[in-house]
């Protein structure tokens, strides 16, 4: 017997939920019966409220939620009646069309609104308050929409979101359809949002063979990008290998042959070479780079060895100073003395072209930056300042008295993330502070000292305890390696000060693998609480009204919550749609953007998770910061403030490029600095419980820190020391070129 589905008509008029990986759906459609809405379910990626559907599917009941409608497929048909058409155009379907103007047009044209905007939208104009500009507007939204819907149609049957669907049409416009059917595996390399595994589920549709050697090549690729997502710069030749034939289930043999195959070829778009291998120094690993990370490695050693062996000094008059006379002009100047440990850093950074500051919290850094400013500025030397993220480098200003950027700004990164500054246009600069150097990767520490002129000075500040960067490299640990070329010098004495603040004593005693102090202190606080999702409610009122009860603070602007990872009832995602409801409520007549899983408002803090060059004045990266500021449902887009103090324009298709950050992970919040800090450490994270995590975590904060969680799992993050190195071998090369310039490399303390 064949089994015919059930048809539903009916005008969706909201969705209550949308995954966006997947493309399922909870939505409510009216089905002009002058009854309740009724809940349709499953298949309707695409569907925008206010279209008439045609849906096929069957019926169904949930214990919960009662009567419900399965989609299976649907089509969008055209409203026929003036309301319908009115709620269809309102929907927020057409961008530059809100409820408002939505009426204005409908008012005007009636039921044959949709005929003019397809036939002749020039007739637009003589809506009241639409002017020419505005219809032009209308008019390209409509015929893309229609373009897009094509696409969608496609895309739907392999589960591609909404929202990256309207980017494949952006990226290939007319010619998507045939790309997807040509290429797929183009789109991991092309479009945002799309990995080698959604590629791969499109192949299997348009039938790519499972064992085709493009599908073995962009695997190989794709096993490469991930595991430079995870921090590294290579990987192992057979560890590359045995995670391809995992990943593609495709015979070792096949893997090996496409892996030589893209060696070999030019545009293949890999490298293969032998570096030490570091378990064993003696021998040597066959490295597989992506190309761009292999230049960047390369080219940064060379640029390391160039700085450090011009006989060009932009500094000269510090090489014959008399330090006791210039140091003692110094304590005048800033009424405090430099210990011996900062005297010797501040005499290195003025007479090595290149040199490393680090050091944990109390211990000094911050002044001797500044001395080391203020003795540059005596001199009338151009003076550069720069940290990797907005926050720090507003820090790094308000501690030195001089404009301060981010190194992206500071480099004015253009679309393409090519630089204005570099070797051939450097900076004009004598002296380059660059604060928070932990936080470098690889290609931007790349891109930095390619723009630091012969004969500058480039001071490299941070702590190398904290968590390597989110990009791939550890550049400062490998800058500090040993018998390396790079002169640096550690700062270890806690200064008496310092000494009176339970967040840096017990930031130290975490980074040595003893037990933070819990009680007694009046900045550091540990809230027991056994029971993972507990912990996670309980962190929610410590930040949202504990805190700001008992110290005064903004919940948004001065306190921030630090988890160990993203998932889990105590992970900064839950995190977030809890935070969200206690500090920015829904309310009614304003207005907000679900996107996704999220729910947009004014006033949200946010995140972006992606480096997008062509936003803002010179790019907006992953990391920064900022708070939701106006929302134009008319023009489908909002703005967000950044903590660089730029205003950036959001359209609605764009919305997964931020996230909440009310909550964040530690990783993402490097480089930042907030009053108050509260911090889940449960069981539920215990793989994510390490050291130097947590020792990043407590080292965000200036004047409070509290811990949510179990004594155990505090206990597990401060002996766990994070396993193993990233794969890289910059250390390598920087040893070559300090092997080659007989191993003077100055002070290493």
């Amino acid at each position: 017997m064949t089994f015919q589905p059930a048809v539903l008509e009916g005008v969706l008029e909201r969705i209550t939920y949308a995954n966006e990986d997947n493309g399922y759906t909870v939505a409510r459609v009216d089905t002009g019966r002058g009854g309740e809405l009724l809940t349709v379910v499953g298949a309707l990626l695409g569907a925008q409220a206010g279209e008439s559907l045609r849906m096929e599917g069957r019926w169904g009941s949930h214990p919960q939620y009662g009567r419900q409608f399965h989609v299976d497929n649907y089509v969008t048909v055209l409203p026929a009646t003036i309301q319908g058409i009115r709620r269809y155009l309102g929907s927020g379907l057409i961008k530059g069309v809100g409820p408002r103007i939505a009426d204005r047009i409908v008012s005007h044209f009636g039921v044959d609104t949709l005929e003019v905007i397809e036939a002749d939208p020039n007739k637009l104009v003589e809506v009241p308050g639409l002017g020419p500009k505005r219809t032009k507007l209308i008019a390209a939204a409509w015929e893309e929409q229609k373009a897009i819907k094509e696409v969608m149609v496609f895309l739907q049957g392999v589960g591609v979101s909404t929202s990256i669907a309207v980017r494949i049409y952006k990226q290939y416009g007319d010619a998507s359809i045939s790309v997807v059917r040509g290429n797929p595996y183009r789109l991991a390399a092309d479009v945002w949002g799309i990995g080698f595994l959604t590629a791969d589920r499109i192949a299997r549709s348009v039938g790519i063979p499972h064992d085709s050697p493009e599908r073995v090549k962009a695997g190989l690729r794709h096993a490469l990008s991930q595991s430079s997502d995870q921090g590294h710069c290579y990987l192992p030749e057979e560890r590359l290998i045995s995670e391809a034939v995992k990943l593609l289930q495709v015979d070792t043999g096949l893997v090996i042959d496409c892996l030589g195959e893209l060696a070999a070829d030019e545009e293949g778009g890999v490298v293969r070479e032998p570096v030490p291998d570091p378990e064993d120094p003696q021998r040597t690993e066959t490295a597989v780079y992506l190309v761009p990370f292999h230049r960047a490695e390369v080219a940064l050693a060379a640029q390391l060895k160039r700085l450090l062996r011009t006989t060009e000094d932009r500094l000269p008059w510090f090489q014959d100073v008399d330090w006791d006379k210039a140091l003692s002009w110094l304590s005048q100047r800033t009424g405090a003395r430099l210990a011996p440990e900062q005297q010797e850093a501040v005499r290195l950074a003025l007479t090595s072209r290149v040199a490393v500051l680090t050091g944990g919290p109390g211990c000094g850094k911050s002044f001797t930056v500044r001395s080391v400013v203020e003795l540059a500025r005596a001199k009338k030397a151009r003076v550069v300042l720069a940290a990797p993220t907005g926050r720090a480098a507003k820090r790094l200003a308000e501690l030195t008295g001089a404009e301060a950027s981010t190194v992206h700004r500071l480099l004015e990164l253009k679309p393409g993330g090519d630089a204005a500054y570099d070797r051939q246009r450097p900076l004009e600069a004598d002296l380059v502070v660059v604060d928070e150097a932990s936080m470098l990767d690889l290609l931007l520490a790349n891109k930095l000292i390619k723009a630091v002129p012969p004969g500058a000075h480039l001071l490299l500040v941070g702590d190398v305890d904290q968590l390597p960067s989110v990009g791939a490299g550890e550049v400062l640990r490998d800058l500090l390696a040993e018998d390396g070329p790079v002169p640096a010098v550690r700062l270890r004495r806690i200064f008496r000060q310092a000494q009176q603040s339970g967040v840096v004593t017990n930031a130290h005693r975490i980074n040595s693998g003893t037990q933070p102090l819990t009680q007694g202190l009046e900045d550091f606080f540990l809230f027991v609480e056994e029971d993972t999702e507990a912990a996670g409610a309980l962190t929610v009122d410590v930040a949202a009204r504990r805190i700001p009860a008992k110290f005064g603070l903004d919940p948004r602007r001065d306190v921030q919550v630090l988890a160990p990872m993203h998932r889990g009832p105590a992970g900064a995602g839950a995190l977030n749609g809890l935070l969200q409801q206690a500090v920015t409520p829904a309310r009614p007549g304003l207005p907000e953007k679900r996107f996704g899983g999220r729910v947009f408002r004014v006033g949200d803090k946010v995140t972006q998770i992606r480096n997008n060059y062509e936003k803002g004045a010179n790019g907006v990266f992953n990391g920064t910061v900022g708070v939701v500021t106006a929302l134009h449902p008319d023009d489908h887009r909002l703005t967000v403030l950044t903590d660089e103090d730029e205003e950036v324009d959001y359209d609605f298709d764009e919305l997964d490029e931020l996230v909440h950050a009310y909550a964040m992970t530690i990783h993402r919040s490097q480089g930042s600095e907030y009053p108050a800090v509260v911090i889940p450490v449960t069981t539920g994270a215990w793989m994510m419980l390490q050291r130097n995590l947590l020792y990043t975590a407590v080292t965000r904060a200036k004047r409070l820190v509290v811990l949510v969680g179990s004594r155990r799992a505090l206990g597990q993050a401060v002996r766990t020391v994070s396993a193993g190195r990233r794969c890289t071998a910059l250390d390598h090369r920087l040893r070559a070129v300090a092997a080659a310039s007989g191993g003077e490399n100055g002070a290493r303390g």
